[in-house]
């Protein structure tokens, strides 16, 4: 898979820099590159305790992100996955820590133990007080006696920095963070495995199974369970970081691994609230990509029994835009609908057959549905005929609310029930055709004469004419024909819809933004659903 970089051995080294060219000054890096990439702040004075992170690159924003006023001092980035070296390590030390000392916080991998570890033993030979703290959260193997560090590690970034702030000694941060330690626990799930750098993607991951319990380096998970969706997903995870928990109040950090959009992570956090621990979850921390695996489907999630000082630590506002601030977690707010947001639809009255009309009219289009898809995902995003399709079910469902005896008021009554069910600017345009028709035929004009009323408004609101590749293009010489009958109705739209499959432009919609090789030869799906309702009227 193609990759926005330049040259795989200059992607860590050009990242960070790219992540300080863009920090306004308030982020510097030591001048070791590329052996040694430290980002340190560039205000620090050395006279607070200096709080060190690090670890292999790929995780971004962690950790080179979160350096900064109320964080971190300084992170040490290593090689995509790799451990940094001891020198990088000994270099952040001495770069950053003065009498007051520093601490290390360290994921528990033995590549970053052993590194950031003898690092420490050289600073202490040198006179300076280092500390270090070994974050396990990963609980995916419960039995492990040495378990993984991944995102619950920014819980204690978060606290060491605060406390630094608060000018703390170094032993009393350490020893805070050391307890929060015990009380964080975490775990991931994915859909998919990351893509290293360089090397070809792993294809472990089978359609329809979800990874549980995968760590941030690409590594195997636990388990392959069956994927039933997000809510599925969540509760899998609740399960296993339920057992054993007390009633004690959560923090919940919800992390995306770098390929979950956005949408997708509010339902997330949407389902993570509502789960079988959700009850116990009194605040949120994102949700939001922080402790990445490159571009991974998935996402991870890390609970905190955090006391009120602990959750104090955590509240401290930063101005760091890769921590998305702690939330409290509550039930959606909803504000009343405005009066007379919808307006009064007339009474209800029935005709059988135009009822019968009306909803083979409806069927049509739903028939239609596929054809219509297909058509559009030619010019388009694919969905004119699932549009249709819905909203030709929801006039159906409404039958029993419109006026059937009473063609007039009918109209706009059919472009309330189209602007509250049918989606996207095919809604819209449509709800105005039938409302601009309805107040034509409610003043006197014939039906013909009320649905080109209903049509001028639409293209003086739309914005579209005939020749721009739309529905206009087979409802125009419809509309003109209809004096002379349905059938000729039905083959002035015909006429329209095929014509549009020789346009090489559009001068609307989407397909506007589309070259002629992407439009030459296919209808537009629009014109294509207007000569198939004129084609079944005619023969109905």
């Amino acid at each position: 898979m193609a990759q926005f970089i330049n040259r795989k051995d200059d992607i860590v080294t050009e990242a960070v820099d790219g992540l300080i060219r863009a920090s306004d000054g308030k982020l510097a890096r030591l001048d070791g590159f590329p052996h040694i990439r430290v980002v340190l702040r560039s205000d620090w004075d050395r006279s607070k305790v200096a709080i060190i992170s690090g670890g292999g690159s790929g995780h971004e924003p962690a950790h080179a992100g979160f350096v900064g006023e109320g964080m971190l001092t300084a992170a040490v980035c290593g090689d995509v996955f790799a451990s940094p070296s001891v020198d990088a390590v000994l270099a952040a030390i001495l770069a950053v820590t003065g009498a007051a000392g520093c601490l290390l916080v360290v994921k528990n991998y033995t590549g970053d133990r052993l590194n950031f570890g003898l690092a420490a033993e050289r600073a202490r030979e040198q006179g300076l007080k280092v500390e270090m703290v070994i974050v396990g959260d990963d609980i995916a193997l419960p039995d492990l006696p040495s378990p993984r560090g991944i995102a619950g590690t920014l819980f204690i970034h978060k606290i060491a920095g605060a406390l630094s702030e608060d000018g703390a000694d170094l032993p009393a941060i350490s020893q805070a963070a050391t307890k929060a330690i015990e009380k964080i626990k975490s775990i991931g799930l994915s859909l998919d495995t990351c893509t290293v750098p360089g090397s070809p993607k792993e294809e472990r991951i089978p359609d329809g199974m979800a990874e549980l319990g995968l760590g941030i380096h690409g590594e195997p998970g636990v388990e392959q369970i069956d994927f039933k969706g997000a809510a599925g997903a969540i509760e899998a995870m609740a399960d296993k970081l339920g057992k054993g928990a007390s009633d004690a109040p959560l923090v919940a950090l919800l992390n995306n691994l770098g390929g979950v959009s956005s949408l997708e992570m509010g339902v997330l956090a949407n389902d993570l609230a509502r789960s079988t621990i959700g009850r116990r979850i009194r605040h949120m921390v994102g949700p939001a990509p922080m402790m990445t695996s490159l571009d991974m489907r998935g996402f991870s999630i890390s609970l905190f029994t955090a006391d009120d000082s602990e959750l104090d630590w955590l509240s401290r506002p930063v101005a760091l835009s890769a921590w998305p601030g702690v939330k409290a977690v509550g039930e959606p707010k909803t504000v009343a609908l405005p009066d007379k947001l919808t307006p009064s639809a007339p009474a209800p009255s029935d005709d059988p057959e135009l009822r019968a009309f009306l909803t083979g009219c409806c069927k049509a289009m739903i028939e239609a549905e596929s054809d219509l898809n297909a058509l559009d995902a030619k010019s388009g995003d694919g969905d004119t005929g699932s549009t249709l399709s819905h909203a030709a079910e929801a006039l159906i469902g409404a039958m029993d609310r419109l006026p059937l005896a009473d063609r007039t008021k009918l109209l706009r009554a059919i472009g309330l029930e189209l602007g509250q069910t049918m989606g996207g600017s095919s809604g819209v345009l449509l709800a105005i055709f039938f409302a601009a028709s309805g107040e034509a035929a409610e003043g006197g004009a014939s039906m013909p004469d009320a649905l080109k009323a209903g049509l001028a408004r639409m293209q003086e609101i739309g914005g579209a004419k005939p020749g721009d590749r739309t529905m206009i293009d087979a409802l125009t010489p419809a509309l003109d024909a209809l004096d002379q009958g349905l059938a000729e109705a039905a083959k002035a739209a015909r006429k329209g819809a095929d014509d549009t499959a020789r346009m090489t432009r559009a001068g609307a919609g989407r397909a506007a933004y589309l070259g002629a090789n992407h439009l030459k030869g296919h209808k537009d799906p629009g014109a294509e659903a207007v000569a198939r309702l004129f084609e079944h009227m005619a023969k109905a």
